[in-house]
């Protein structure tokens, strides 16, 4: 096992607003599929198969916000946390913790989306 993150699952209430909100802020493709009330998430380019094509870059899925999957947990990687923060909260998502310093590595911020989940970002140095 590697350690690394390989997915990652949102919650939602609102599904539409949910996906609006991430393709909006992030660029990000989000396919609905609707026999299983999920939709899968795309956060880079993928192949035919539909399987990431860049080494680093995960996808992950949406779905209804129940237990026991009601709560995220991810850190999404950009390349300007203030900018980012400032588009997120002009889509009505609202900063929650700013841009901190983390030693040599980078700055980190926590917001929180529409759908009142607590989201990370990360910027590398």
């Amino acid at each position: 096992m590697s350690g690394r993150v390989v997915h990652f699952e949102i919650p939602f209430d609102d599904g539409d607003r949910a996906r609006k909100f991430y393709a909006e802020a992030f660029g990000w493709t989000i396919n609905v599929i609707p026999d299983m009330h999920y939709s899968i998430v795309q956060t880079g380019p993928v192949g035919e198969e539909g399987f990431p094509t860049e080494p680093g870059y995960i996808g992950g899925g949406m779905l209804h916000r129940e237990s026991p999957t009601d709560r995220p947990v991810i850190t999404i990687g950009v390349d300007d946390i203030d900018e980012a923060l400032e588009k997120i909260e002009s889509l009505g998502g609202t900063t929650l913790v700013g841009r901190q310093n983390v030693g040599e590595m980078g700055y980190a911020a926590y917001f929180k989306d529409v759908e009142g989940n607590l989201m990370g970002l990360w910027q590398s140095r």
